[in-house]
């Protein structure tokens, strides 16, 4: 059976007007400008009206992701949505932003993966690419995490912002596109970041609802360790399988978690602080959105170009993570 490269043909991107910045911040919460930088990195966020939700920002990442990659929506095969804040729990996300696009010929769906979920997404798509299943894909990451963020918790209402990316992959010439890609997770660091109220387990009532259960719970030193630990491991590993050393890699796409976390990763793999890509003093973690739309970025600014050779690499809740070397 022969096989197909799969790429990126194309890419966009979307977020909200609304900016909450760390001044904002202090007005709401015990906090600072100074604590939120040195801890996170982070200076401002971008945050949805209550109006706004998530398949809204995915259509039009999506739509400037086609117009760029020269497809039509009826050119799309497969709709992946990665997100942890959904429209709603039935139908998918992924289902409504086909129609939306009208993407008629394709199937619409949601991976729920946390801040890997872009890297889960490509993943799925790119095999269905190499193996003939499909021909065209539209991975989409989009998140309005400032929804589900408790504002008398400063450990976390200054981490999260809201968005989307997204990606056209279709196929590519030998020896371009996603050279190795690889996902993982681990269910017993589940209460490590994590949402517990609203599923079938507790359920929503006035329980749940005094107790705050909808809203994000985070434990952040003891995520630090483990996330540098499996961001680092699964980038080298993927490095190697791609037929390419660390030396090669043009530049790094971490997912914006924190600061701290990239800085750490970086020196782990022996990257150079030049290689690395961060916007997260601008975006802040925006989740399963952040890699989509630092790639976007990059290309934009020219930072990525024909022939790049890029490193993506996410950690999220569950915990879930994974890499991808592509070359452009």
């Amino acid at each position: 059976m022969t096989t197909q490269n799969a790429g990126i043909l194309g890419m966009g991107q979307a977020y909200p007007e609304g900016v909450l910045t760390n001044a904002d911040l202090e007005k709401l919460v015990d906090t600072n400008d100074e604590w939120i930088t040195t801890r996170t990195g982070i200076k401002q966020r971008h945050k949805a009206e209550a109006n706004e939700y998530t398949s809204q920002f995915g259509v039009r990442a999506a739509q400037q992701a086609l117009e760029r990659s020269g497809l039509k929506a009826e050119d799309i095969d497969i709709i992946v949505c990665a997100t942890t804040t959904p429209d709603q729990i039935m139908p998918s996300t992924g289902a409504l932003i086909q129609a939306q696009l009208g993407a008629h010929n394709a199937a619409g769906m949601d991976v729920f993966a946390a801040c890997s979920g872009f890297i889960y997404g490509i993943t799925m798509v790119e095999s269905m690419i190499r193996t003939g299943q499909i021909k065209n894909a539209l991975v989409i990451g989009a998140e309005v995490l400032t929804k589900y963020v408790d504002y008398t918790d400063r450990t976390t209402c200054v981490i999260f912002g809201d968005g989307a990316g997204a990606a056209v992959l279709g196929p590519v010439p030998e020896g371009k596109g996603i050279l190795a890609t690889k996902i993982k997770s681990d269910g017993r660091y589940e209460e490590q970041l994590f949402c517990p109220g609203g599923g079938t387990k507790l359920g929503t009532t006035h329980e749940t609802i005094e107790n705050r259960d909808h809203f994000f719970k985070m434990r952040g030193n003891e995520l630090f360790k483990v996330a540098v630990r499996s961001m680092a491991d699964i980038s080298a590993e993927m490095v190697e399988k791609s037929g390419y050393t660390v030396e090669d890699i043009d530049i790094v796409i971490p997912h914006q978690a924190n600061q701290r976390i990239t800085d750490a990763v970086a020196s782990r793999l022996g990257v150079p602080e030049e290689k690395v890509y961060s916007n997260i003093a601008e975006m802040g973690n925006t989740s399963s959105a952040s890699i989509p739309i630092a790639m976007d970025e990059c290309i934009q600014s020219g930072k990525i170009k024909e022939g790049s050779l890029v490193l993506l690499t996410a950690f999220g809740g569950g915990v879930t993570w994974g890499g991808t070397v592509i070359r452009f």
